[in-house]
């Protein structure tokens, strides 16, 4: 295949692919269209019609990209860095959990078996033997989001590599360099036949749009805006439509808690990748009695924060992934204080960077409380019960992780039954993930669960096998 960021003289069209940060440019990618799309789909239907993947091969291929890939997370991390502006010492996070994504799969691919169905346990059953079988779904129709341009195309990848399925992937525009280092790695490296990846940057008009219109994608699979998801699974109506969408991450600090601990996490978990993050700490709902003392705490941890270059060591937090998404983070702030808001520190620029925010006397009805802030701030509000801070949390339209600080075993209990949220962590962030675990929301949160066995299981179907003895 051509070299897919060799920018050449013709009349191709290209994606100039930009840093956030200081807009130069890093490279340039083919922008595909819907033919490109009809000629992958085509290629991924037959290889998998013609020449299926078993699972030995699968799980090998998989293990070869996880050693791989653990050999170049400091250049998969510089790639991530340079197109995303996530800072280096997050992009390497981010390259060393694709190792884990990789690794996880090749475990599903190895352990991918049905399950014995007792059928004589009925008189009708009599005499025969029932099973399952897990058989791919067909080809796999993928769109990932910008923030984590790798391991959020490796969740997508991986597992259908594992459950036997080829995949044609739309990652997004701004961001496409990570994912197409990804296929060749896999395809020329770790022996996955071509037909059954292929990266397809471009217009979501076209390769978007034809990926969900055509008639041989069996499943698509969307990370990225609730509005963008839901449309498309309205769109998609007889394919099986995987969504894992926004969140506005609350947090409820007891006044039993460990809040020093708390806020040393939220420097991180609120501001980590400029808050691009579907988890990205947001409602911070704390019990008055240590409501002073931990928000001194955490505005001294955010303070401590170093802002600028992506590619700097040193780099705490820099540049959204758009002047336009900047802009809005920043209107956000500023009606959040004319409504009544205290801007505690931030809310402000480094040059094109948005300062880390934290904002006290945050209200329900704040953009930066009910919507998904997507930016680096963090909105405190302070409650005096229980109740109401479960109530306060569980008030949004979204639902995918939310946590729950307290020394009182009940309490927590109480609050992994009552969170209505896909994870419920205590004594955690509500941004930690691993990458094995299910990983999934509720409402305009989505409506899967990722992490390479559950993925697995979405990409494959089940089919009943009776034998007559």
């Amino acid at each position: 295949m051509a070299d897919e960021q060799a920018p050449i003289a013709d009349d191709r069209d290209w994606l100039v692919v930009r840093s956030p940060y200081d807009g130069q440019e890093i490279g340039r990618v083919r922008a595909h269209d819907a033919g490109d799309v009809d000629a992958a789909v085509a290629a991924g239907k037959a290889a998998l019609a013609t020449a299926p993947l078993p699972l030995w091969r699968r799980a090998a291929i998989l293990d070869t990209a996880a050693q791989l890939l653990s050999e170049r997370v400091d250049d998969m991390a510089r790639t991530i860095a340079a197109e995303a502006a996530k800072p280096l010492k997050t992009a390497r996070v981010e390259a060393e959990r694709a190792v884990s994504t990789f690794i996880f799969a090749a475990a599903a691919a190895r352990t991918l078996a049905g399950e014995m169905v007792p059928l004589d346990a009925s008189d009708v059953g009599e005499g025969k033997l029932g099973f399952t079988l897990r058989v791919p779904v067909g080809v796999i129709g993928a769109i990932s989001p910008f923030n984590f341009p790798l391991n959020l195309v490796a969740h997508k990848v991986a597992p259908a590599i594992a459950a036997g399925c080829p995949v044609v992937l739309k990652p997004a525009s701004q961001t496409p360099m990570s994912a197409l280092r990804l296929e060749r790695l896999l395809v020329d490296e770790c022996g996955l036949p071509e037909a059954w990846l292929r990266v397809l940057p471009g217009p979501s008009s076209s390769v978007g749009e034809r990926l969900v219109s055509h008639p041989d994608v069996a499943m698509i699979t969307f990370t990225g805006s609730p509005g963008v998801g839901w449309s498309i699974r309205a769109k998609a109506a007889s394919k099986k439509v995987t969504l894992e969408l926004g969140n506005n991450a609350p947090i409820i600090i007891h006044g039993d808690a460990d809040w020093r601990a708390a806020a040393s996490k939220i420097k991180v978990a609120g501001f980590s990748n400029a808050g691009q993050s579907c988890i990205s700490t947001q409602r911070v709902y704390v019990h008055r009695s240590i409501a002073e003392e931990f928000t001194s705490a955490l505005v001294q941890e955010v303070e401590t924060l170093k802002v600028g270059d992506p590619l700097d060591p040193d780099t705490d937090v820099s540049a959204l992934i758009s002047a336009s998404d900047t802009e809005r983070v920043a209107s956000w702030v500023t009606e959040a204080e004319a409504a009544g808001a205290v801007v505690a520190t931030g809310g402000g620029f480094d040059g094109t960077i948005y300062r880390p925010t934290v904002l006290t006397g945050v209200t329900p009805d704040m953009k930066v409380s009910c919507l998904e802030v997507f930016g680096p701030v963090v909105g405190i509000a302070i409650y005096d019960d229980i109740d109401d801070a479960l109530r306060l949390a569980n008030d949004t339209r979204y639902g995918l992780q939310a946590a729950m600080w307290t020394a009182d075993l009940s309490l927590a209990l109480r609050a992994a039954r009552e969170l209505d949220f896909g994870g419920v962590l205590v004594n955690e962030v509500p941004t930690w993930r691993a990458d094995q675990m299910p990983y999934g929301g509720l409402r305009d949160s989505g409506n899967t669960r990722e992490g390479p066995a559950w993925a697995v299981r979405e990409m494959t179907d089940e089919r009943l096998v009776v034998f007559q003895a």
